[in-house]
């Protein structure tokens, strides 16, 4: 009589063939949250501030951190391997060459044609 081959599950696999993998801690979760909330807060506060030039400065830097904190903590990057560091790195490279190249076609056009 045959017997169907078994199909066994082990415990061990050799060391290499599996990512590391990092669990957060509720507690980490919680503060950068908190530090989200307090940025929003402080976003608000300084929108209500004349600053002059200096607003948008401000915002952005104020939204810069926090999508930092987003990216490091919630999306899991800083305990990522070195090719999503490039990768994550990379993208915003290209995100400034965008900015670049449309900032220098929007400050450089004549806008006595336009009007």
């Amino acid at each position: 009589m045959a017997t169907p081959q078994a199909t066994k599950t082990y415990d061990f696999e050799p060391p290499g063939h599996r990512p590391a993998h990092h669990i957060s801690s509720l507690l980490m979760y919680f503060g950068v949250f908190f530090a989200l909330m307090i940025m929003t807060v402080v976003t608000v506060w300084v929108s209500r501030i004349d600053l002059g030039e200096w607003n948008v400065i401000v915002a952005i830097t104020i939204a810069v951190i926090k999508m930092t904190l987003v990216i490091l903590f919630f999306m899991h990057v800083i305990h990522s391997s070195r090719l999503t560091w490039v990768i994550v790195i990379a993208s915003f490279l290209w995100l400034g060459v965008l900015f670049v190249l449309t900032f220098s076609d929007y400050l450089t056009r004549v806008w006595s044609l336009y009007e």
